[in-house]
């Protein structure tokens, strides 16, 4: 792995961080909050099919530390978003009916 290949999955998993953490304090808007979690699984995806290029491309036989569980964060992060997602999600419609109400 080159070290620019390195810098661009280190840049794509601050950019993850960087939306995630902006994403927790949006709590008072959920729309954004729930267009800033998908566009997180679109980027993630994005780290996951660089990852999975590398570990193909890559010629010899590799370490197990460049197989080891960095592969795995993106999947991790993935299901994490969507459960968050899904509560967002709940809480709008929640949110919906109680105005409903009214």
């Amino acid at each position: 792995v080159y070290a620019q290949d390195q810098m661009i999955a280190f840049g794509m998993f601050l950019a993850s961080a960087a939306i995630s953490l902006v994403s927790i304090f949006m709590f008072k808007n959920r729309k954004l909050q729930f267009v800033l979690g998908r566009l997180n699984i679109i980027l993630n995806l994005f780290l996951l099919g660089v990852f999975v290029y590398w570990s193909l491309t890559l010629p010899g036989e590799m370490d197990i530390s460049e197989k080891g569980i960095g592969m795995f964060l993106p999947i991790i992060s993935i299901v994490f978003i969507v459960l968050a997602n899904k509560a967002i999600k709940k809480d709008e419609d929640l949110v919906k009916s109680v105005d409903r109400l009214r």
